[in-house]
């Protein structure tokens, strides 16, 4: 965790991600903005989970900061966003990555470069409604169909069909 005293620079993250078809095609948007610069991420994949691509949408905002930073990070995943906030993820790794139900908790790998992308920062995550006429979530939703409507497409290593 950054030092408190230390003065954070503060950068406000909008996030989101989907897939066409529930595994299928999908992507990810982020909009990143600190003081007057503002910066936005999108890429595609072949075969995912809607879950997957909200995950990749945090983890590439976070991965792209190279200093800790004060952040408002906003995701209309309450997937995302109540593992963080409620410290399931905490529970998870108490439990070798094992949910309170005793199975294997889904999407470890992109939790795991999560939770590290995160502990340099300190991090408000915040749920916002998807789809409610929010500018900057409606944008990362528009960024997440456009990688996908490219077909530029990564492989998303880690997916399995069972895996989410």
């Amino acid at each position: 965790m950054p030092e408190e005293s230390a003065a954070l620079h503060k950068v406000i993250i909008h996030t989101d991600g989907g897939c066409k078809g529930n595994p299928g095609p999908g992507g990810y948007g982020v909009v990143l903005v600190a003081g007057r610069h503002r910066k936005e991420l999108s890429a595609g994949y072949r075969l995912t989970t809607n879950n997957r691509m909200e995950l990749r949408a945090a983890i590439a905002a976070l991965e792209l900061l190279k200093q800790p930073c004060e952040i408002e990070l906003h995701s209309d995943s309450k997937y995302v966003i109540d593992a963080m906030t409620k410290k399931w993820v905490d529970g998870w790794k108490r439990r070798d990555w094992m949910t309170a139900g005793k199975t294997p908790v889904k999407n470890k790998d992109l939790w795991i470069r999560l939770v590290a992308a995160s502990k340099p920062h300190k991090i408000d995550w915040r749920w916002v409604k998807g789809h409610a006429g929010h500018a900057e979530n409606e944008r990362c939703d528009e960024l997440a169909n456009l990688a996908v409507a490219k077909k530029e497409f990564l492989d998303d290593t880690g997916f399995t069909e069972s895996g989410d």
